[in-house]
């Protein structure tokens, strides 16, 4: 982050950039704790393992959820648009705002270049709104990290537990307290 004082925006001000038109579609940033921060380019490997991680999601998540590519999550302080999220409802439930955390089982975020980044300002944003689950897909050393019980509003939130999962294990799909489904970490690795 800058070493020099810089104004941060909120997110009432992120969205009236957009509906100004000073943002648009085709400006690739995305609001992490009030700074606009450049979204990563997404490479081949990328692309399908949020395809891949997807779909996989999709064949075990409950009717009462979906799952979404790329959208934005609205928080207190960001509005970040995971690779994937596990949304409470159906999308028309959002016809006039974007989901928050209240309303995601998940969030995944696929790591091929941005692995400090997702384990830096993603993680923290992340664990202050409450994310209840945060996954990793580390595309280069072939494995997931499943982040739990977020710190919540806290100076330096994160996450109390995290487990690593290997190419060979299973990963458990949770909804809540209750595991609605596992996937296979190589099922979901170009």
């Amino acid at each position: 982050m800058p070493t020099e004082p810089i104004f941060r925006l909120s997110v009432q001000q992120y969205h009236d950039m957009i509906q100004a038109g000073i943002l648009t579609a085709d400006d690739p940033v995305e609001l992490l704790e009030g700074w606009l921060v450049p979204k990563m380019p997404k490479n081949p490997p990328h692309r399908v393992t949020t395809e891949l991680a997807a779909e996989a999601l999709r064949s075990v998540v409950p009717p009462g959820w979906y799952v979404t590519n790329q959208e934005p999550v609205t928080t207190s302080t960001s509005e970040p648009e995971p690779d994937i999220s596990v949304v409470q409802g159906r999308p028309r439930d959002y016809t006039d705002r974007h989901p928050g955390p209240e309303h995601l089982a998940m969030v995944v975020e696929i790591s091929d270049s941005s692995i400090s980044r997702d384990r830096g300002i993603k993680r923290r944003a992340y664990a202050r709104a409450g994310v209840p689950i945060y996954w990793i897909i580390d595309v280069t050393e072939r494995r997931v990290e499943i982040h739990t019980h977020p710190t919540g509003p806290a100076e330096q939130p994160t996450y109390a537990s995290v487990q690593h999962y290997s190419v060979d294990e299973m990963l458990p799909v949770l909804i809540g307290d209750r595991e609605v489904g596992r996937i296979a970490v190589r099922d979901i690795l170009p």
